[in-house]
């Protein structure tokens, strides 16, 4: 093989341990406080050291892992203070996204925001709290992506991952929250179909600060 080879295989092994490991983490497979070795992570994935200490790295500047000689490899609880960031600043433009987009949807984004909120009555009836937390974060996309405002977009997306983990631990602590979860997500729906604007930004503030108030105070 050349080099040009050997370098995309490495390249596609650390790409897929940092999304093996990330996929692990996020499903609270490897709970908050769980202790990391590259060695057994290696054996896990069944590869070297090297692509792991470059995926632990990725994990490290996202805050998803924390490094250092005395502890070794930790995966990070999130702060109060970090998640009460995230939902401040969900609050800022999630509420800023619902008034710009109410009573300016097409047929195809309410299709999409009504087939959204039927998955999410189905991951309740069975309890599918991963699917539910993954449909919960799509909901939330979508509507970013129907404003077509792609900063906000960005920021969003960037905050997924994190949000999904806090989101997981959330309705997992609760699990009769997402029975109200998705009557609320539905709410907010049927007020951008319609046009109230100033209804689904209380709506959608009212749903973030649930969640916030939940997860600061448990």
């Amino acid at each position: 093989m050349g080099a040009s080879g050997a370098s995309g295989e490495r390249t596609l092994l650390k790409d897929r341990a940092y999304d093996e490991l990330k996929t692990l983490i996020l499903d609270e497979t490897f709970s908050p406080g769980t202790f990391l070795s590259e060695r057994q992570l290696a054996a896990r994935f069944g590869m070297s050291k090297t692509p792991i200490r470059s995926a632990l790295e990725r994990l490290e500047a996202e805050a998803f892992v924390a490094v250092s000689p005395q502890q070794g490899i930790v995966v990070r609880e999130f702060s109060l203070h970090e998640i009460v960031d995230l939902f401040d600043i969900r609050m800022a433009l999630e509420t800023f996204v619902v008034q710009s987009l109410a009573g300016r949807l097409n047929s195809e984004q309410i299709a999409r925001l009504k087939a959204n909120i039927e998955g999410q009555r189905r991951a309740t009836e069975v309890v599918d709290v991963k699917e539910a937390t993954r449909l919960d974060a799509d909901f939330h996309l979508l509507l970013c992506d129907f404003l077509d405002n792609r900063e906000i977009l960005n920021v969003m997306r960037g905050l997924r991952d994190k949000l999904y983990r806090v989101v997981l631990g959330l309705l997992r602590a609760d699990v009769e929250r997402l029975s109200s979860n998705c009557k609320e997500h539905a709410a907010i729906a049927e007020a951008l179909i319609k046009g109230r604007g100033e209804e689904a930004a209380r709506q959608i503030k009212e749903h973030l600060e649930y969640g916030k108030r939940f997860l600061v105070t448990r």
